[in-house]
């Protein structure tokens, strides 16, 4: 037995610092908590060292590798938040699905799901306890490691893209083989977001069970859907999850605020603020002060700074998180970036980032 296995989801350390979590339940906040997306990465010189020769998904069923990997870049950043150190395609794997991280391609599936009959492949119930968990312990374990320092985030990906990747068996630039799912195979192409939503909502409650104290959708490939695509294959399972997961909370009585960040869905953002969700992250192509009119103050925003706006320099990358903040305001909001972070940046500019954030966000709170 290993001695993340005698790691129990208890008596977890007291949270220092509930910043994020505040601005995700629309509290009052001091100043705008920040965090990065895939801030557990590349750039960093100790990431590439530590997984030097490693396999990729090995790392992730690692609950010590995870820890590690979650906890380097709060070392280094004075972050307001955590998120767990994983990959959203463990899902189709705990689905009896091959996923390999191939040099040079990425995420690759070398048997995709090429046509309705090959759903038979798929495990018709899924253990996801069991199947995932390794997550599970690596959130754990990370909870009693981090100290209570700031809160943790656990996450997802959404059906459709999840669907995405399966049918097309790696990223793609037009998606065509799993968008003539839809217009062929409309039926089952429901059938399996249903399935996959089932799936997904036992692993987010599963996660909020071993500790993670807020949870983050992606539905990266929502962009490639028009409007009605999107109506009807991308949002009710997003709602469907996040009212579920919600449900079951209750029960319980948790109060864990779910983030959805649905990619270039422009045109969604009144329907996802309308979604059982707290916070609605936003990719850099949206206007901050249009975003607040279209999702109504019905949730906080969190956002979306290009992450290019990195290879600034410092003075310049200070300019522009002002901008930002006058646009969203600094109640209701976290600051983040609009998509991850790339393997070629300066830790220095991530300092001076999160820098930026907090010290501007400080200053308009005083001056309010």
């Amino acid at each position: 037995m290993s001695k993340d296995e005698l790691i129990l989801p208890k008596d977890f350390p007291q949270l220092k610092n509930d910043t994020f979590l505040r601005a995700a339940r629309g509290e009052q906040t001091q100043h705008v908590p920040v965090w990065c997306m895939r801030q557990a990465g590349r750039y960093l010189p100790e990431f590439r060292e530590f997984r030097a020769g490693k396999d990729f998904f090995d790392t992730c069923r690692s609950p010590e590798a995870c820890c590690e990997l979650t906890l380097q870049p709060l070392r280094r950043f004075d972050f307001d938040a955590s998120i767990i150190f994983s990959d959203i395609l463990v899902v189709p794997q705990a689905m009896g699905m091959e996923v390999q991280m191939v040099p040079g391609k990425g995420p690759t599936f070398p048997d995709p799901l090429k046509d309705p009959e090959d759903l038979q492949r798929l495990k018709t119930k899924v253990d996801v306890q069991k199947e995932l968990d390794y997550v599970f312990k690596a959130i754990t374990l990370t909870r009693h490691k981090i100290q209570g320092k700031v809160p943790l985030i656990g996450f997802t990906g959404a059906p459709w893209t999840l669907m995405s990747y399966m049918i097309e068996g790696s990223g793609s630039k037009t998606f065509s083989k799993v968008k003539s799912w839809l217009y062929r195979y409309p039926e089952v192409s429901h059938m399996l977001l249903k399935r996959l939503t089932d799936v997904v909502v036992d692993y987010l409650l599963c996660q909020v069970a071993a500790g993670a104290q807020a949870l983050q959708v992606f539905e990266s490939h929502a962009g490639i859907l028009g409007p009605v695509e999107f109506k009807a294959f991308c949002l009710p399972y997003l709602r469907d999850i996040a009212r579920r997961v919600k449900d079951q909370l209750k029960e319980t009585g948790q109060d864990v605020p779910m983030i959805v960040f649905a990619k270039d869905a422009h045109y969604g953002l009144e329907d996802l603020s309308q979604s059982y969700y707290e916070v609605v992250s936003l990719d850099w192509t949206i206007d901050p002060r249009l975003a607040r009119e279209q999702t109504g103050g019905k949730v906080s925003l969190q956002g979306n700074m290009d992450p290019c706006a990195l290879y600034a320099p410092k003075e310049r990358i200070s300019e522009i998180v002002k901008t930002m903040l006058e646009g969203f305001g600094t109640q209701r909001y976290i600051a983040n970036l609009g998509h991850g972070m790339y393997p070629d940046m300066d830790p220095e500019s991530v300092a001076a980032f999160v820098e930026a954030v907090h010290k501007h966000s400080r200053q308009m709170n005083e001056q309010q």
